[in-house]
């Protein structure tokens, strides 16, 4: 039997058909982006900014169309005034600490600040192109370094630590959230938390000290609103029993009074009728209220020789 023989061109060309293919593939492939569930991906092509790409697959022009994967949904942190620093550059990061937490109060007094902020990418377009890469960071810290620096300086330094620390916060997020807009960096700060705000340690003992009056004060004024709280409506319900009772007596002696006048006006009519008839009547009934409950009587009457003991027989009878 004989052997087909092979032609050399067919092979070479059909090798060159299947490289082919495989570079197609291969270029093909590389045009395929997963974008993970946390990112949003900046397409670029040369080096122009053209579309952001979702979450999942998505398909650029290969060799074309440059990806940068930006983590919109991360939430990133920025330490203020205290960080974990590697042995070897201790001393460095240390002042460096010391420098940005170190502020001015409004009352011309130092303080040490610590805070956190929180934010996330809310426009990676801005995120990437408004702010040069090496200079992202250095100035999401120094604009969070100068607003809290502002809010401490219009502030007296026990303000700041006791009464204004939310509020600083507050303000703080607010604040940094304008810059930022405002130089268009991309980013939303969700939240500023003051870890710790101390005096320097040289003078911390006395401010300790300036502490605990304070507490002592404030709890003085709590308990005393406490009892102005519970005297005060028992005060008042006092007042208002006496007030109460004050009413009713002046209403008894102005009924008494009234009685007295309408029995004084009832005489004084019977007087006016009959003088002598009424100034004997009243004269009886005085003798009679007089000599009610006495139980002995005597009798003075120089022209009075003897007289039945009346009172005293009617004693025997009973």
């Amino acid at each position: 039997m004989k052997q087909k023989k092979v032609d050399p061109s067919k092979m070479l060309g059909a090798l060159r058909t299947v490289i082919i293919l495989i570079v197609i593939a291969l270029i093909a492939f590389s045009g395929i982006k997963v974008i993970p569930t946390t990112d949003n991906g900046v397409v670029t092509r040369f080096g122009k900014y053209t579309k952001t790409l979702s979450p999942g697959l998505n398909f650029v022009i290969p060799f074309v169309d440059q990806v940068y994967k930006v983590p919109v949904k991360t939430v990133q942190k920025e330490e203020f005034g205290f960080r974990t620093a590697r042995s070897s550059e201790r001393s460095e990061y240390q002042n460096a600490i010391l420098r940005e937490s170190s502020m001015l109060t409004g009352d011309l007094n130092i303080i040490n600040v610590e805070w956190v902020i929180q934010y996330k990418i809310v426009d990676p377009k801005a995120w990437l192109f408004n702010v040069e890469e090496d200079q992202r960071n250095k100035t999401v810290r120094d604009i969070s370094k100068s607003v809290v620096n502002s809010l401490v300086g219009d502030r007296a330094i026990m303000d700041i630590i006791s009464l204004d620390r939310d509020s600083i916060a507050v303000l703080a997020q607010e604040k940094m959230n304008e810059k930022y807009k405002q130089i268009g960096i991309g980013i939303s700060v969700s939240s500023v938390q003051l870890q710790n705000i101390v005096p320097p340690e040289e003078v911390q003992a006395a401010f300790e000290d300036v502490n605990i009056a304070i507490q002592d004060m404030n709890r003085l004024i709590n308990e005393g609103k406490e009892a102005y709280n519970k005297e005060i409506p028992k005060a008042k319900g006092e007042a208002q029993k006496m007030i109460e009772e004050a009413r009713g007596y002046a209403s008894e002696r102005i009924n008494k009074a009234n009685g007295d006048v309408a029995r004084f006006n009832a005489v004084y009519s019977e007087y006016v009728k009959a003088p002598d008839i009424t100034r004997r009547r009243l004269y009886l009934e005085t003798l009679d209220a007089i000599f009610k409950n006495n139980e002995n009587i005597t009798l003075i009457d120089k022209n009075l020789k003897n007289f039945l003991p009346l009172k005293e027989l009617n004693k025997g009878g009973n």
